[in-house]
């Protein structure tokens, strides 16, 4: 079933992008600039244009194999893609969405799994101190990934180099920060409904 002729009735994750990003993957007409440029397609499971064409196919089940790839994880979200692109997709802000929606739906690929905890870590450190905290970035992420003597060593190096604080410089109204994120996660929510 392709995506034109999908039923209005069903909503798809496609509508999803384009009412949560504004993301119109049926501009894409397959030049593959998108992949040619991009510094980790070596590493994907599914380049980006492949990713834009899964879409615009809308075979059976496109949204778990898109949802669980490992690609999605992987992108750095440099932003070569976009710039390169002649159409203009925002494949960036395409793949943060399919992020967020591939831990809403617990799609995850395994591989990410310890992308998926730095992630977490570094929103988590963001949200609650309102910069990155390096010293508890790496505690988390260490506590969540269970990667507990790796790097070890260069901790005490970094520190007497001032390069890791021991505690947190907080920035000033830290409840506006908070509210940024409700926000962005309710609209988030909002989007998908």
């Amino acid at each position: 079933m392709s995506v034109a002729t999908k039923e209005e009735s069903g909503k798809t994750i496609l509508n999803d992008l384009y009412e949560a990003t504004g993301v119109s993957v049926s501009r894409c007409y397959q030049c593959g600039k998108c992949t040619a440029s991009c510094p980790l397609a070596d590493e994907m499971d599914y380049t980006p244009s492949h990713i834009l064409r899964l879409f615009q196919l809308g075979l059976d089940d496109y949204e778990d194999t898109i949802l669980g790839a490992y690609s999605i994880w992987v992108c750095l979200n440099c932003e070569t893609c976009y710039a390169r692109c002649p159409q203009e997709v925002d494949i960036p802000r395409m793949m943060d969405f399919l992020r967020a929606e591939s831990v809403r739906r617990k799609k995850v690929n395994p591989r990410a799994k310890d992308i998926l905890s730095f992630y977490k870590t570094f929103l988590d450190s963001i949200h609650y101190t309102g910069r990155l905290y390096e010293v508890g970035l790496i505690a988390a992420y260490k506590a969540r990934s269970f990667h507990l003597l790796q790097d070890v060593l260069m901790a005490p190096r970094l520190f007497f180099l001032g390069k890791l604080k021991l505690f947190p410089h907080l920035i000033r109204n830290r409840k506006s920060l908070s509210r940024i994120f409700k926000k962005s996660f309710s609209k988030r929510q909002e989007a998908v409904k």
